[in-house]
């Protein structure tokens, strides 16, 4: 029997309007701090776990340097990029996603890919996956998407039904799903897969004129994925191959490299295109946009203390550098906000004084003081305030990133749903695939999604169609599906498909 209707509340009881779209300056954003049903909501998602990472719980991690080799100048005043040759400190760290601490290296999951930069402008961090596209596009929907990559609340278990049912109900996320079930889903380790930014972020010149990119990190070992089968098979004959990999082929000197190129979008470009280029469900075409290089990450260096130097490392998006700045992207300005927050939950409100955190090439000179673990002199007897008048550091107007133009209703924008959603799902399955990535990947959702309710995979296999019908129609033959009922649930809108499986 259905429960009666209720209304969604905020933990204080207030009703909730809606719980999809963020309140962002016009339909493509950025962002409004006033939406306190996402700060909260967020602020709420960042403590459930302690201590444990709540994303990205299991990794590794080591030190390298990123060395220029093309001149970028044009594009970024960013002093690290200032000249081919030059050599700037790194730390990595490498993860899986959704799994727990104690989770499998080789389980069906995206991977974290994350850099940060020790520069002589303070610490610049570039925070990644393995792949170029995400599930979602609005930080509304993070802690959603995570619940349901998690534990049930009820058993505690993996639960199909849940992995399935948001997806269902997020068209957008059918170009990341589509990716994940192929066996670049599970990557054979950290050396031989790719890392990207996924996100656009803003490059200015010394001029102030500035464009849109996107960072792509191309191993040069070589991709190589497990199949699902073998990587089944090496959960349980060694499920922490990655961490050991990396750490071996660091120990003995095969220094694991990776070639950045990047994607340039400008702005007039950007204005014009045909989709929203700061969806982060979607990649910029590379016939649109040809990648160009930039320079070369070598990882070299083992920790020495685990906890010290990986579990303790913290990255954010946010960390810039003069010549970098955000983009109007909903998910990076969400998680311009969650990632310090989390940390200073995680670590305490002085995460950036631990080694692995602090500036290496650059002063740390501010006016925060005091907090659990101060591990500095505190600022001695300096201004802990500003402006004062006994030589405490200014701050510099001259660094300041180019304004662009924000205008728009404050409002909940809900993205237009339509075929936009499918088409680079489909290219990917049509035109990037083999016939043998295409077996790999109906034979893995179908092993997965066999385990979801009847009702909840007609509606999957539908966007699978939407995408490509041939997709569809061999993910719905391993499952033993009715192929009108998918046809005709893929001929409906969202709302109609979404009212037409219901319990």
């Amino acid at each position: 029997m259905k429960n009666s209707k209720r209304t969604l509340t905020t933990g204080f009881g207030m009703p909730v309007d809606n719980d999809l779209n963020s309140v962002t300056a016009g339909a493509k954003g950025p962002v409004l701090i006033q939406d306190a049903h996402l700060t909260d909501k967020l602020a709420h998602f960042d403590r459930e776990r302690i201590p444990e990472r709540v994303v990205h719980a299991k990794g590794t991690g080591a030190y390298g340097y990123f060395e220029v080799t093309h001149d970028v100048t044009k594009y970024t005043r960013a002093r690290f990029l200032s000249e081919v040759g030059k050599k700037t400190e790194v730390f990595a760290r490498f993860s899986t996603v959704g799994g727990e601490k104690g989770s499998a290296d080789s389980e069906r999951d995206p991977r974290g890919f994350a850099l940060k930069f020790y520069t002589e402008e303070g610490n610049y961090d570039m925070v990644g996956n393995n792949t170029p596209v995400f599930f979602i596009r609005d930080p509304l929907k993070f802690p959603d998407f995570i619940h349901t990559q998690k534990r049930n609340p009820a058993t505690n278990l993996k639960d199909a039904d849940m992995f399935w049912d948001f997806l269902s109900l997020t068209p957008e996320a059918i170009h990341q799903v589509t990716i994940l079930f192929s066996d670049r889903g599970t990557p054979r380790d950290y050396r031989h897969m790719n890392g990207y930014s996924s996100h656009a972020y803003m490059w200015y010149n010394e001029k102030g004129k500035h464009n849109w990119v996107q960072f792509h990190f191309k191993t040069e070992q070589g991709i190589q994925n497990f199949t699902g089968e073998e990587a089944d098979r090496m959960r349980n004959l060694d499920p922490d191959c990655a961490t050991r990999d990396l750490h071996e082929a660091i120990k003995k000197g095969d220094f694991p490299s990776w070639r950045l190129e990047i994607q340039i979008m400008t702005p007039e470009q950007a204005e014009k295109y045909r989709f929203d280029p700061f969806d982060i469900t979607k990649i910029w075409p590379h016939a649109d946009f040809p990648p160009m290089d930039v320079g070369r990450l070598v990882l070299n260096r083992n920790p020495e203390n685990y906890f010290a130097e990986v579990e303790q490392a913290a990255f954010s998006p946010a960390n810039f550098v003069p010549g970098i700045a955000p983009s109007p992207d909903k998910m990076l300005q969400g998680r311009l906000f969650s990632y310090h927050d989390t940390h200073r939950h995680r670590l305490g409100s002085n995460y950036h004084l631990l080694p692995v955190n602090a500036p290496k090439a650059s002063a740390m000179d501010s006016y925060q003081r005091d907090g659990a673990m101060r591990l500095d002199n505190n600022g001695g007897a300096g201004p802990n305030y500003w402006p004062n008048s006994f030589g405490g550091p200014d701050p510099d107007p001259a660094l300041a990133p180019p304004a662009i133009d924000v205008s728009g209703l404050a409002a909940r924008h809900a993205y237009e749903l339509g075929d936009v959603d499918f088409v680079q799902a489909g290219d990917l399955y049509r035109k990037v695939m083999t016939d043998s990535d295409r077996e790999h990947l109906v034979g893995n959702i179908v092993g997965h999604l066999k385990n979801a309710q009847k009702r909840i995979q007609l509606r999957q296999v539908s966007l699978f169609y939407k995408a490509d019908p041939e997709y569809g129609t061999r993910v719905a033959q391993g499952l033993g599906l009715d192929m009108k009922e998918v046809q005709r649930l893929a001929g409906m809108s969202q709302d109609e498909r979404v009212q037409a499986t219901q319990q």
